[in-house]
């Protein structure tokens, strides 16, 4: 009688969420340059850098842009709103300073 042989195979299957998990715990870069050059006249340069990672991962990188951008995050906008109502005060002292006082009406 001939001997069967069984082939087995281990197939790890990986789904999107596992890799999406990994991704975003270890983060990943992708970068790359454009440059259109036509006779030696640089014409165009266009540096791409693209970094998946989760917040934390960012955080702890260094990364926290989103925090100080006032069309992203709402202490950053009301910080923005603070410091231009500040210089807008600050100029309407100086246009009120140069402003020829009140004159006063002569009694007769």
């Amino acid at each position: 009688m001939a001997e069967q042989r069984q082939i087995t195979h281990a197939i790890q299957t990986t789904n999107l969420a596992d890799i999406l998990e990994r991704v975003l715990d270890k983060g990943i870069v992708i970068a790359g340059d454009i440059r259109i050059q036509l006779a030696d006249v640089q014409l165009l340069d266009i540096k791409i850098r693209l970094l998946v990672a989760s917040v934390d991962k960012a955080k702890e990188i260094g990364i926290d842009w989103w925090e100080h951008d006032a069309y992203l995050s709402t202490k950053a906008k009301t910080k923005m709103l603070e410091k231009e109502k500040a210089r807008l005060e600050r100029k309407v002292k100086l246009l009120e300073a140069r402003l020829p006082g009140p004159k006063t009406k002569k009694s007769s």
